[in-house]
């Protein structure tokens, strides 16, 4: 489905009704009537979903209603459907539309309401993001514990009142840790982008309890919970922040760092999931 004519740009249409058009679209091509945790990978991740089990079906995003092909380097624009060696089903999705793109929160946060509506009760969100903790390294895998909504704006529409305690479930961190103790955890701070953030806004960040700095997550998990789904977040940290970090940030270095700590966080998700 094109940009031009995603029903997601019409402001009278029900998203969640066009992402269970969506869901459908996906039992049909995959021949899978239900998923039960679903996975977005974000930069760095992407060969998690050769790990976690047996992909049945690789579908492209666009053949399903709603979904938009990335515009960015190193999503691979894909949805797959996945089997675990302990028969759960994994709806892996490779292709995220982040808020910068300017297509508003409705498209950014079409996968996770879509997942929902196939049947997924578990949402797992991935993604490259800068570290302001200076114990941290670039490479280094950290859970989310909470989150900031830098964006100015949410996928909740209207009165709606959605509890986020615990948004970022404790019992998965757990599961995660328990996979591998030595994981630490922080809070995301989600700004609006695409430029990265200048050093004063990290520090920002940091004085109001932020430890990573991104573009992303936090939006698609307050879809989530809204969806009642338990959420599992993990950063990988490409680079530190600006003004922590003494050299020039870069897209490049975050696709490079990625490439580097590919094969340990991959191991790591898939164990993790394996344990879901």
């Amino acid at each position: 489905m094109s940009d031009t004519t995603n029903p997601l740009d019409d402001p009278t249409a029900d998203p969640f009704e066009i992402a269970a058009t969506a869901a459908a679209d996906i039992a049909r091509l995959t021949g899978v009537a239900q998923h039960d945790i679903a996975l977005t990978l974000g930069s760095g991740w992407g060969k998690a979903a050769d790990l976690v089990g047996e992909t049945t079906v690789t579908i492209p995003a666009t053949e399903v209603t709603g979904f938009s092909a990335p515009a960015l380097a190193g999503h691979v624009g894909s949805l797959r459907s996945i089997l675990t060696p302990k028969g759960k089903r994994v709806l892996v999705i490779g292709a995220r539309t982040h808020y910068y793109e300017g297509h508003g929160v409705r498209r950014v946060v079409h996968s996770v309401r879509t997942a929902a509506a196939t049947g997924a009760t578990t949402m797992v969100l991935t993604n490259g993001a800068g570290g302001i903790k200076s114990t941290w390294t670039a490479g280094r895998p950290v859970l989310i514990s909470d989150h900031i909504n830098l964006t100015g704006d949410s996928p909740l529409e209207g009165a709606t009142f959605i509890d986020l305690t615990d948004l970022y479930s404790t019992r998965l961190r757990d599961v995660a840790r328990r996979v591998d103790p030595s994981l630490d955890e922080g809070v995301y701070c989600q700004f609006r982008g695409p430029q990265y953030e200048t050093p004063a806004e990290v520090r920002m960040a940091k004085a109001i309890g932020g430890h990573i700095v991104g573009m992303s997550t936090a939006l698609e998990a307050i879809a989530a919970r809204q969806a009642g789904m338990e959420i599992l977040g993990f950063s990988l940290i490409t680079n530190m922040a600006a003004g922590i970090q003494t050299t020039p940030l870069s897209h490049h270095e975050v696709i490079e760092a990625g490439r580097e700590a590919e094969p340990v966080i991959s191991d790591l998700l898939a164990r993790v999931i394996g344990e879901l």
